[in-house]
């Protein structure tokens, strides 16, 4: 199946004010959400340069020593398992993570040979925020409901999470980054690096999601999924 069923949409009307440019790019989102649950967005408003240095940097602490990268373990108490972790199974699924809460938590844990990190991640969590509240947005309207409807019930940021990802490559023994899954909650921005390797399966076969140069992939996660179907039986719930 070709890479290009997983649509690339321009968000650049819904900063220009361009309405039939809004009307087209919420027919493609519409038609996308219903058909995969992803597409990737263009000219949506986060530095390019931004994303850049993340990818870049966060490379550079999981290249760190693992007893580096321990030191930044999730501290005691925390609501979320934020810090450094990694699934403990090398020889078959493996990923190295460092999980940031919202910037100025007291349960977030950086290394200190890598101070340019948490700054980094910490704008990249704030942009990430703000092109979310467009979406919710843009879903709210492509569900027939008012633009406010999902900034209402998704109103609560406590649960918001920013996560910087490291995966071993596949090989043929097996060996693979993360198990097929769903995500939870309700939009996940995903930044690939140019090795990619996200897939979507779409009726039984995997289609590969190819990088674009400046996209993000906007996943619609379980919540939502759950969520838009009550709302078009016209039972969404507010609180």
């Amino acid at each position: 199946m070709a890479n290009l069923a997983i649509p690339v949409v321009d968000l650049s009307p819904f900063f220009l004010g361009d309405e039939d440019g809004k009307r087209k790019a919420r027919e493609v989102i519409n038609e996308a959400c219903c058909l995969y649950g992803f597409f990737q967005i263009v000219n949506h408003g986060v530095p390019l340069d931004l994303m850049s240095r993340g990818l870049k940097l966060s490379k550079s602490f999981f290249e760190s020593p693992v007893e580096e990268k321990m030191n930044c373990s999730p501290l005691p108490g925390s609501p979320f398992p934020a810090g450094y972790n990694r699934k403990p199974n090398p020889s078959y699924e493996f990923a190295e993570f460092l999980v940031m809460l919202q910037p100025g938590s007291n349960f977030n844990v950086f290394p200190a040979n890598h101070p340019q990190l948490a700054e980094v991640m910490g704008d990249l969590f704030n942009q990430f925020a703000n092109i979310g509240e467009i979406l919710e947005s843009i879903l709210s309207e492509s569900l027939g409901l008012h633009p406010s409807t999902l900034q209402e019930f998704n109103n609560d940021r406590n649960s918001d999470v920013l996560t910087a990802l490291y995966y071993l490559p596949a090989t043929e023994k097996g060996k693979m980054g993360i198990n097929s899954h769903r995500d939870v909650g309700c939009i996940t921005f995903v930044l690939q690096d140019e090795v990619g390797g996200l897939e979507v399966q779409k009726d039984g076969k995997w289609i590969s999601v190819t990088p674009e140069k400046g996209a993000l992939v906007v996943n619609i996660g379980i919540v939502l999924q759950d969520e838009a179907k009550r709302a078009q039986r016209g039972s969404f719930k507010t609180d």
